[in-house]
Parts: C-alpha cells; structure tokens; sequence
C-alpha cells in the first residue's frame, strides 16, 4: 500500500472570535492537517492565539508568513473588507485560500479575484459550512434525482437578535467594513444553503429597513424569489428577532423538508414529512449511515482535503459564491430602487456592482467615521 501522505500544512491570517472555530476544527482532523502558522496584526491576541491552539510560528504580517511558511491552506478570518487583498495575496503565492464569508464586497471585487484566479491558477473557496451537514448532503442529492419531484415552494428566515451594544464595535454596522447588514453578515448562511439545493435564482422583489438598531446598515430585509426552476420562495433576515431561530422549509411535490436550528444543525433540527401517498420517500430520507455531526468549520475544511485526493474542485467554488452574493446585491437593490431585480442584471458599473449599498441608502449614516 502507499504510504499516506503528509498532513496538510495549514496558515490563519486573522486570530479573532472566528478564527477559533477553524483552529478547533483543524484540531479534530489533526491526522490530516497542522496548523503551523497564524499571521495577526494585534500581536497579544496572535500570541495568546498559538498559544491555546499549538501553533509553532507567529506573524504580525500576511507577507511574511507567506514568505516563510510551505503552505497548501490558509484561513482568512478577518473582518470582510480584508478578505479580497488578502486572498489575492494569498493565491500569488500560490496557495489556496478559505476565506470567511463574505468572499467580498461587491460583485466587483467578486470578479477581480476571479481574474487573479485565472491568472495564478490558484484557488479561493468561500467558507459556507451549512452546505455539508449529512441532512443538506443528502437533501441535495434526492432534489437533484427527482425523487421528491418539482420545488414549488420555500421559506428562508434568520431571525437573530443583535442588541445595541453589539453595534458598538467600530467596524460593525458599516457598508464598507462589512458590505452591509443581516442580508450579508448573518441570514447569507442559510439562503446560501437555500440556493444549493434550488439552485439559480431568476428575479428578487425586496424591501430592506433600519428598524431599530444603531447601524448604517438594514436590520432586516425580506425577498421575495423567483427561481430558474419555477420555485417561489421568500428571504428574511433580521438582527430584531429576541426568540432567534435559523429555519428553512422546502415544499416539493412529493415531501416537505425543514430545518429549524440555530447557528449549526444535526440530524434533530430536520423533519421530513411525505405527502399522502409517498410514505415511501420516508426511507429514502433516513436511508444512510452518515455520522451525525454539526454542520461546521470541520466538515466543510475536511470535504476540501477529500476533493484534493479524489481529483475533484473543493467548494465553495468562487462561480458558487458569487451566485450567493449577487443575491444579497439584488436584494439590496431591489429594495432600495423599488422594483424587480433579474439574475444578471447588476453589471459592470452598474452602483449594485460596485457596492452593496448602491449609493442609494435612503436613510442617514450614523457611524462615527474609523480613524
């Protein structure tokens, strides 16, 4: 037998609140891959980092790092508007990056990482780890088969709540720090998940409100979609909700599947429901012997290193992840200009495309402007 191979040798530029969960995660798939280096531009917080998690070397600088390190992954888990250089960056030196969502800012940005992924050959996936939980796994393949017949209808809702002091943050609740609120920060979670089992959306009809909270974002929006397959469905995202919930149901001919979690579901969270006659299809979905593990950092980290060693592209691929953003781009825009958006719509210097915000936000900024 041939002997196995190395264990992946793995970077994080970024040390913050989720950064810790991709170092967990690469902790429980320690015969695969090592952490050997984090880069962070707060030295204590990098310390303090390697220390609890082992990590052997310790950057302040993205560049050095790379310029040190033998590296076949990095994690980039700063704030978003980071996330473009840095993974430009990262793909010039000829490594793959896993970047946090949002992969970026705009659809702009979307598609200068896809030329300087052309140019290098490297690769930047997005990191949306709901898509590989068993249940969605599975969801996608019986939808995908036909089994359960056509999609007709689908609800995606996070209701979250974010109190006031959340916002305090400096960089929390600006369009260009983050590329805007609950549409981009929190629900793009579960209405990507939406979109991997829908597939292509054709027309968004939005309405996108500061409600409560002191941000220059929305703190809620609501779509109404319209898929390529027919399927009608309707987005809410809010940060306004004290009971939270993260919930998706999908209405097919022939079944019902819901999920209703919180920030990470197992196979408890889902409920299957035949329509009269298909009991059948009960089978179908509890046919399997998937472990039953959180949807996480860890199962989506580890689908990466299985499509490195069966030949096959990792996900999420850059065309996936623009496909979700430019749903939160027409959604914002739908929402702020009052009419339909289509699929394709926002191009080129089109405002949607070159911010979230669109240069169109009908209420005023109250953020103290970053020094």
């Amino acid at each position: 037998m041939p002997s196995p191979r190395p264990p992946y040798r793995v970077a994080i530029i970024g040390t913050g609140g989720i950064a810790h969960a991709h170092a967990e995660a690469l902790t429980e798939l320690s015969e695969r891959a090592r952490l050997v280096a984090v880069a962070d531009l707060d030295p204590t917080r990098a310390a303090e980092f390697a220390d609890r998690f082992s990590v052997p070397h310790v950057f302040n600088d993205p560049q050095a790092l790379l310029e040190s390190e033998d590296l076949d992954l990095v994690h980039i888990c700063t704030p978003p508007q980071t996330h473009v250089p840095l993974a430009t960056t990262v793909m010039r030196a000829g490594v793959t990056a896993l970047v946090e969502k949002p992969t970026a800012l705009s659809l702009r940005e979307m598609d200068q990482l896809a030329t300087v992924q052309e140019e290098t050959g490297s690769k930047v996936l997005t990191v949306f780890q709901h898509r590989y939980g068993a249940a969605a796994v599975r969801l996608r393949r019986l939808a995908g088969s036909g089994a359960l017949g056509r999609p007709l209808v689908a609800t995606c809702e996070t209701l979250w709540y974010r109190p006031d002091a959340y916002f305090e943050v400096p960089w929390r609740g600006r369009w260009d720090v983050e590329g805007g609120g609950p549409t981009m920060g929190h629900g793009i979670h579960q209405f990507d998940l939406m979109l991997s089992v829908l597939g292509p959306w054709s027309q968004i009809t939005a309405l996108a409100e500061r409600q409560a909270r002191p941000t220059d974002t929305e703190d809620v929006s609501i779509a109404a979609v319209r898929f390529d397959n027919g399927a009608l469905a309707t987005v809410v995202n809010s940060l306004l909700s004290p009971r939270e919930t993260s919930r998706l149901r999908f209405d097919f001919e022939h079944a019902t599947v819901e999920l209703e979690h919180l920030y990470g579901y197992r196979e408890e969270h889902w409920r299957f429901t035949p329509a009269p006659g298909r009991e059948d299809l009960s089978d179908l979905w509890t046919d399997g012997d998937e472990p039953d593990v959180t949807s996480g950092h860890r199962l989506q980290i580890e689908a990466v290193f299985d499509a490195w060693e069966t030949g096959k592209e990792p996900g999420v691929c850059l065309q996936d992840a623009r496909r979700t953003l430019e749903f939160a781009a027409a959604t914002y825009a739908s929402a702020f200009r009052g009419v339909p958006v289509a699929a394709g719509e926002l191009t080129d210097d089109d405002p949607f495309a070159v911010s979230m915000d669109g240069g169109a936000v009908p209420w005023e900024p109250v953020k103290e402007a970053l020094v």
